[in-house]
C-alpha cells in the first residue's frame, strides 16, 4: 500500500512543477488527501458496507472539496490538481495516469428513478489510460473517452471521444488534424496542462464554415465558366430566335383576329 501511495505522490510531481517534495504533495495537495480518503471508502463499499464508505467520502468531500462517489473505479496514479469543485460519480472508471483540473464532473444523464436496476446501469463516463481533462469540463453519460486523449477546459462532452484526440468547445468537437496526430499509436503525446494545447487553437465551427464557404467559390466559379461556354456556342442566339418567333407568330394571331 505504501509503495502505492509513493508511487502517487511521485506521479503528481511528475506532473506539477509547483509541488517541490513528497511531504508538501502529503500535507497541502486535497488532491492526494482525497484520492486516501476515497481508497479507504471504496474498501469498504466493495464489502458492503455502504453507509459508512458514503460517510466517509463525505467527510472527504468537506475537508477537500473534491466529490469521489466510494463507487467509483479508479486506477493508479490518478492526479487531481488543485481539486476543488471536482465530482467523480458512482459508476465512473478511470485508468492510469489520468489528470484532472478543478472542477471537472464525471456525471451521469439518465433520469433519476430510485431502482435497483438503474442504480447498477453505467451511468457515468469511462477514461482510458493517460486522459487529461481541463478545468470546468463536463463528461456527462455512459460512454469511453479514449486513451491519452485531451478534453479542453470547459468543454462539454455527451459522446465517445477517440483515442489521442483533443477536444473543445461546446458541444466538444476534435481539433486534430492530420499533422497534429502522432506518427505511430505507440508515441506517447506530451503531457498538455488543462488538456488545452497553446498556440492558435483551430475552432471546429469556423473551420466548417470556411469549407463551405470554399465549396460556394467553387460553385460560383463553375456557374461562371458554364454561363460563358453558353454564350460562345451560341445558346442565346437561339433563344433569341424563339423569342423572335413567338412575337411573329403573336403578330399573326392579332391580325388574323382583327379580320374576323
Amino acid at each position: 500500500m505504501f509503495k502505492s501511495l509513493r508511487a502517487e505522490i511521485d506521479g503528481m510531481m511528475a506532473r506539477d512543477p509547483a509541488a517541490r517534495s513528497r511531504l508538501e504533495v502529503v500535507l497541502c495537495y486535497p488532491g492526494f488527501q482525497a484520492l486516501v480518503i476515497y481508497r479507504a471508502a471504496n474498501w469498504l463499499w466493495r464489502r458492503d458496507v455502504r453507509l459508512p464508505a458514503r460517510f466517509l467520502s463525505h467527510i472527504g468531500r468537506v475537508l477537500t472539496g473534491i466529490e469521489i462517489h466510494p463507487g467509483a473505479t479508479i486506477g493508479r496514479n490518478l492526479f487531481i490538481d488543485h481539486g476543488m469543485g471536482v465530482v467523480i460519480g458512482e459508476t465512473s472508471e478511470i485508468g492510469d495516469d489520468v489528470t484532472l483540473y478543478h472542477g471537472v464532473t464525471l456525471g451521469g444523464v439518465s433520469p433519476s428513478e430510485n431502482s435497483e436496476s438503474q442504480r447498477n446501469t453505467k451511468r457515468h463516463p469511462t477514461l482510458e489510460r493517460g486522459v487529461i481533462v481541463g478545468s470546468g469540463a463536463q463528461v456527462l453519460g455512459p460512454f469511453t473517452v479514449g486513451e491519452c486523449a485531451r478534453i479542453g477546459a470547459n468543454a462539454v462532452v455527451a459522446k465517445d471521444v477517440p483515442a489521442r484526440a483533443t477536444m473543445v468547445g461546446i458541444p466538444a468537437k476534435s481539433i486534430n488534424t492530420a499533422q497534429q496526430q502522432p506518427r505511430r499509436a505507440a508515441e506517447e503525446p506530451p503531457f498538455i496542462a488543462y488538456g488545452t494545447p497553446t498556440g492558435d487553437i483551430p475552432d471546429p465551427v469556423a473551420r466548417a464554415l470556411d469549407g463551405l464557404l470554399d465549396e460556394v467559390h467553387q460553385l460560383r466559379a463553375r456557374v461562371n465558366e458554364l454561363e460563358t461556354q453558353a454564350q460562345d456556342s451560341g445558346v442565346d442566339g437561339v433563344e433569341d430566335g424563339e423569342q423572335r418567333g413567338e412575337s411573329e407568330s403573336a403578330d399573326g394571331h392579332e391580325h388574323l383576329r382583327g379580320k374576323c
